[in-house]
């Protein structure tokens, strides 16, 4: 089958003809009809999370998936032939810019049937993170105050509509252009990151979302009141990330070295700092789908690709400008 491909860190993904994949007992085979773009491909493609995700090349890219049962291994129960279903695969068996592909019935959920294929092949790794950090992290509760930045994008836009579910008042940074789409998004209030300043403007939050890092990361520890939380999804990663991850001591100790300064600052500031880095949950999705076929989250597709214009598609994630996903089409 057709693929795309990373031969070797930094170099441009390229087509490839793949063996078919191995199907085991637990696994479904989808065939792929659309799949999402996101910035951890890009990352994994230069090899920036080599150390931790230390996978074998060449290996084909790809975290997100929607399409069509082709068939199931033997000890699956919840899927058959012909099912729509969409999925953040394992981190572990990634490979969704490809013609087919084997999903563990565990990380597989129905496809909301209120959406299409596109927009379901958008959401899995967005709706996952955003999910993990605002209930499972944050415990977001009516009344509390949350900030979420780059409110535009695939995490923020599927974020800040999950928060304002939960009852929060919801802050967001975006460009001025994307101000009222923010609003119709669930906004209270939006902070043009061009023109002002989010840390005078805000205070008293009870918990951030950060995508940003870096001094976007600083200054969103100072918003926060004390005994509040601010998650990071672009690190840096922490020591509780290292040990769930299993990694070695060495790199535990190098890991916890990257967060120490934040940590450190967080602390002084009587608020907590957690780095995210979500995982895959059939589970998880199946109460996703439920909110989006009850219409309290809609995916947000900005662009889409034809599956021969994945590497140009990758690409373009770096430059900007895409409300929501990007996703890649057209691929049977």
């Amino acid at each position: 089958m057709r693929a795309f491909v990373v031969a070797k860190y930094k170099a441009p993904l390229q087509v490839a003809d793949v063996p078919e994949p191995i199907v085991g007992e637990h696994d479904v085979l989808v065939q792929v009809e659309a799949a999402g773009l996101n910035p951890l491909d890009e990352k994994i493609r230069t090899g920036e999370f080599k150390q931790i995700l230390p996978y074998k090349l060449p290996l084909i890219l790809g975290n997100d998936v929607a399409g069509t049962v082709i068939r199931v291994g033997k000890a699956v129960r919840g899927f058959k032939p012909g099912d729509e279903v969409y999925a953040r695969p394992d981190a572990g068996r990634i490979g969704t810019f490809a013609e087919r592909i084997a999903v563990a019935e565990g990380y597989l959920a129905h496809k909301p049937a209120s959406i299409s294929m596109q927009e379901a092949g958008s959401l899995p790794l967005v709706a996952l993170t955003a999910w993990q950090a605002l209930v499972e992290r944050g415990r977001v509760r009516p009344g509390q105050k949350v900030l979420i930045h780059a409110g535009a994008g695939g995490v923020g836009s599927i974020a800040i509509q999950l928060a304002k579910h939960l009852g929060a008042s919801v802050a967001t940074t975006a460009s001025g252009s994307n101000a009222d789409f923010v609003r119709e998004l669930g906004a209270d209030t939006v902070i043009d990151y061009r023109t002002q300043d989010f840390e005078h403007l805000l205070a008293g939050y009870d918990l951030v979302l950060d995508g940003l890092s870096g001094e976007n990361l600083e200054k969103s520890l100072r918003v926060l009141k004390p005994g509040g939380k601010a998650i990071g999804i672009a690190g840096p990663p922490d020591p509780a990330f290292a040990l769930e991850a299993g990694l070695n001591p060495l790199l535990r100790l190098a890991i916890a070295g990257l967060s120490s300064k934040i940590r450190k600052q967080a602390k002084k500031l009587g608020v907590t700092y957690e780095f995210l880095f979500m995982r895959a949950s059939g589970d998880q999705l199946r109460q996703i789908t439920a909110l989006v076929d009850e219409g309290a989250l809609r995916p947000v597709v900005g662009k889409v690709f034809g599956f021969d214009q994945t590497p140009q598609a990758l690409q373009s994630l770096s430059q900007g400008g895409i409300r929501g996903k990007a996703v890649i089409t057209g691929n049977n």
